[in-house]
């Protein structure tokens, strides 16, 4: 067995990983104890990269040769390398000569590595001469970068995950990093243990597992975090708790800003926010004064925040009235105190390095700045680099579907599924004249729309470098070697780059070290100033933050110490920027607040997490959640299907109840696309998953879309007519058989389809309809799920719409399992059928009883539970059977738990629900 030092792919803490391999095979993973930013540890995601590498899941889902779509609608064709580079060079070539550079446009991805990022940006702006390269870190950080450049003078984070070690108040907004951010939230749990006096204030309109945590829990109205913001710096300046020899010797602006936020007084901001006025007295002392009990001895503030701040129409606003706190009160240039953004990518800090958006240039440089677009220029050979503004993701996608944008190239990203507004997006991928999609997968939505399929290399296969939240650079080494003719996506821009323009010298790499180091040479003299970093050192000394300058032997881990900033006067400046309502607030027609976020064991599209059943047995199928009290009002139980229906579009999926959510406030999970949620318009259109909803408003200064909310109206489904198939799948099989079962996803006005299991692959499809639909089309689905075969047992009765269909094995060792049913016009067995078939429990007592219509068990069962901790699949009805022996203290019981039943003593990542099911303290056993 092989050992390789590598980095996650998933979120943007960047953790170490250690892939173990054989041969040609990955066959294990675990977290690098050596690697700063996780110190060996692992969440349930990380825990299963090594599942998603196996052959049997690589067969079924990656894309292994170039792939050429002879006509619309027509199913792709293998093709060669060079016949599909070749065309791809006469297709750009020809919309650029026929209508401009600017006619073609290029989407990317925080996944890819800083090498890929660099060569697309080079590609675009060096060698077409267009700015139309933006990438999917628009949708997630874009509003972060502004707000920093704004107040700080640059887009850098200026604390580290080492500060929590020494926060005394930590103010947490608009990040449920319990889900999106797991093993940093260890950490952050480790340092409230070692400082009990740590305060936790938590600002979220859901009472998130994050917000658990929280002394203080503030569930601010959606979209009105500028608003507390300037509240909390009205209180803090009328009780005297600003640092006036701080403002005065490093920051610029204050007048202004002081001016704004006198009518925030505490009295509007709670009517605003929806808060209490002692909350936000209590949250400016804390933030003010690092929760000191001595007003002249400040403790630390770090602020936490994510995609709650950045998606928003009114994102800079919100960075940059958040970084005024800091600034106001000195809370930034020490330890435990800073404003800190988390990235949500694993490399979206990279591609921000080389200026992989469609406003910046390589190492921080504005497009906009004529001397940054000279040494770019000069740096890469070319006469000058285009000063006019690209087009944005939002805006790329509108040019395309209004026919100015004639050729996309989509690389490690499936914009079909998290791009809002799905209407406009499908349009601009059926519209433009010539779509590339370089993907490692053939799963995603987007490679649908695909002329040309390029196949490139993932995890575990790729070499190079990416950059997490906290300014470290980690090596990405590859395992194993790429399979079948996929190429590093660095590779094929330069093959491509070649083919494009033959005779060009601007890409004479052949390693993605000779790209960094050209990468290195850019950032001289700039604030990410790496010269002083090399491959060498990341191999000999491991991952580094920047900056790195020449001479020195390591980077800062804190930026801003001697209150000097990059701006022309060295002073910080105070942003004065009005506090703006939602895009799109709610009001009669369209009365809920749709949110949207993670969930804890999936990740964006789940082109890779969604190859594992058992990464979806903490949240099996999608659902809109609501408040309870709503639920009552709209005469709805739980698992009644709803239209959830905005001004773009309207989906149709089962309410659930939760405490989590306010009244007036809906939640879906982000991840849902029409991968695994799909169904009709009332004209017959195919609907595409939560982004069907979601609205392209963005932020006029970062052009960052408003995804985190939406208004809607939620209506009770008439579709009386349902369907639930549920099968064990060969494991060589499972995966190709989900996508022959989306295939008929578009057939039903409501579908679910999503794979369970652990030892085994299953998939279950859900459906429903306003009357039965032909019975051919049951016979697919039969088909496809093995139900057709002779010693399968069926039922039927056209008259009523109804039909069941069961097939059991056997064996002398394990007597009758259920392998696959289906439940058509009635689906009221499933309660005892699908944990039948899901804990493969003997059948043979139930066998009679499989095709009678709404039958139930023959044995009271007990009740399955939710799945709480996916590392040893311990559901809450056990948690809770157990800790209704358990006594003493909440952390005594937490404990007692953890020794019994071992939940949480793995990743981790069940932790933080674990103690809010121990506070519960509900002691009914289950």
């Amino acid at each position: 067995m092989t050992d390789t030092r590598s980095t996650c792919p998933y979120c943007g803490v960047g953790c170490g990983v250690i892939i173990e391999s054989e041969g040609t095979r990955i066959t294990g993973v675990r977290g690098d104890p050596d690697h700063p930013a996780n110190v060996g540890r692992l969440c349930s995601k990380g825990q299963t990269l090594h599942l998603t590498a196996a052959d049997s899941v690589a067969r079924q889902t990656r894309l292994l040769h170039p792939m050429q779509r002879p006509a619309r609608g027509a199913a792709p064709v293998r093709t060669s390398w060079d016949e599909a580079l070749n065309l791809a060079a006469r297709r750009f070539n020809g919309a650029i000569a026929t209508h401009g550079p600017d006619a073609v446009g290029f989407y990317i991805s925080g996944q890819l590595l800083t090498e890929d990022y660099y060569v697309f940006n080079k590609l675009a702006k060096g060698l077409i001469g267009t700015n139309n390269v933006d990438t999917n870190s628009r949708l997630c950080m874009s509003s972060a970068v502004a707000g920093y450049k704004l107040t700080l003078g640059a887009d850098a984070p200026p604390a580290c995950y080492d500060d929590l070690n020494h926060a005394d108040c930590l103010f947490i907004v608009g990040s449920n990093a319990a889900f999106a951010h797991p093993v940093l939230f260890r950490r952050l749990e480790d340092a409230r243990r070692a400082n009990p006096d740590m305060k936790v204030i938590v600002a979220d309109p859901r009472r998130t597992d994050t917000a658990g945590i929280a002394d203080l829990y503030l569930p601010l109205q959606p979209g009105t975090d500028v608003m507390l913001f300037h509240g909390l710096l009205h209180i803090m300046l009328w009780e005297g708790w600003t640092d006036a020899a701080y403002i005065e010797r490093h920051t610029s602006g204050f007048d202004a800003l002081k001016a704004l936020v006198r009518e925030c007084t505490p009295e509007r901001v709670a009517q605003v926010c929806g808060l209490t006025e002692e909350d936000l007295f209590t949250a400016a002392r804390w933030f003010a004064t690092g929760a000191s009990t001595d007003p002249q001895a400040r403790g630390a503030t770090l602020s936490l925040y994510c995609q709650g701040l950045n998606q928003s129409s009114s994102g800079t606003a919100k960075n940059a009235s958040l970084i005024n706190l800091h600034l106001a009160t000195g809370q930034i240039g020490k330890p435990g105190a800073g404003p800190f953004s988390l990235t949500g990518q694993p490399n979206a800090m990279g591609g921000r390095e080389v200026g992989g958006l469609a406003n910046l240039l390589s190492a921080h440089r504005d497009l906009a700045n004529p001397a940054h677009r000279a040494e770019v220029a000069a740096l890469w050979g070319v006469q000058s680099v285009p000063d006019k503004p690209g087009l944005t993701a939002v805006e790329l996608f509108e040019a395309a579907a209004d026919g100015a944008v004639k050729a996309l190239w989509i690389a490690c990203t499936n914009p079909a599924q998290s791009m809002p507004d799905q209407r406009t997006v499908r349009r601009a991928l059926q519209r433009a004249e010539f779509v590339v999609v370089q993907e490692a997968f053939t799963t995603p939505a987007t490679c649908d729309f695909a002329d040309l399929l390029l196949p490139a290399t993932t995890w575990g296969e790729k070499e190079g470098t990416v950059t997490n939240s906290e300014r470290r650079i980690s090596r990405v080494r590859a395992a194993v070697p790429p399979p079948g003719e996929a190429r590093h996506d660095w590779r094929i821009v330069v093959d491509f780059a070649r083919r494009l323009r033959p005779g060009n010298t601007l890409f004479p790499y052949d390693t993605p070290e000779s790209i960094w180091l050209e990468h290195r040479e850019s950032t001289r003299g700039r604030d990410l100033d790496i010269t002083g970093l090399s491959y060498a050192m990341l191999e000999q000394q491991g991952p580094q933050q920047w900056p790195l300058r020449e001479g020195l032997s390591e980077g800062k881990a804190r930026l801003y110490e001697d209150g000097v900033f990059p701006t022309a006067d060295g002073r910080a400046r105070f942003a004065a920027l009005p506090y703006k309502p939602l895009a799109e607030p709610r009001e009669s027609r369209y009365p809920f607040s749709l949110t949207t976020g993670r969930l804890r064991d999936q990740w964006h599209g789940m082109s890779r997490t969604g190859t594992l059943g058992r990464l979806f047995g903490h949240v099996a199928e999608p659902a809109v959640q609501l408040n309870a009290r709503d639920m009552e009002r709209l005469a709805l139980a739980d698992g009644d299907l709803v239209h959830v229906t905005s001004k773009r579009g309207s989906i149709v999926l089962p309410a659930q109840a939760s405490e989590q959510i306010a009244p007036a406030q809906a939640f879906i999970a982000m991840h849902w696309g029409a991968e695994y949620l799909s169904g009709l318009s009332s004209s017959g259109e195919p609907l595409a998953g939560v982004n069907a909803l979601t609205t392209s408003a963005y932020c006029p200064s970062s052009k960052q879309p408003e995804l985190k909310h939406a208004a809607v109206k939620v209506l009770k489904a008439d579709l009386p007519w349902t369907l639930l198939a549920v099968a064990w799948l060969p494991d060589d099989r499972a995966l190709a058989t989900q996508a022959e079962l989306r295939a008929l996803m578009g057939e039903f006005p409501f579908v679910s389809c999503v794979p369970f299991g652990r030892e085994r692959t299953g998939v279950l499809f859900r459906a429903a309809a306003h009357d039965a639909p032909a019975p051919a089309l049951l016979d697919r689905l039969e088909a496809v799920l093995g139900l057709d075969a002779p010693d399968a047992q069926r039922y039927a009765d056209r008259r009523l719409g109804q039909r069941r269909c069961a097939r059991l094995s056997r064996s002398p060792e394990r007597g009758a399992r259920l392998e696959a049913f289906l439940l058509a016009g009635d689906a009221r067995a499933e309660a005892w059928l699908k944990p039948l078939l899901q804990d493969e429990a003997p059948a043979e007592a139930y066998a009679r009883r499989l095709l009678m219509p709404g039958a139930s068990a023959p044995v009271e069962q007990a009740p399955r539970g939710k799945q709480v901790c996916t590392c040893l699949n311990v559901s809450d009805s056990a948690i809770r059977t157990c800790l209704a022996r358990a006594d003493g203290s909440d952390e005594e019981r937490l404990a007692q738990l953890q020794t019994q039943l071992r939940c949480g003593t793995q990743c981790g990542s069940c932790v933080p629900e674990l103690r809010r099911l121990v506070r519960e303290r509900d002691t009914t056993p289950a």
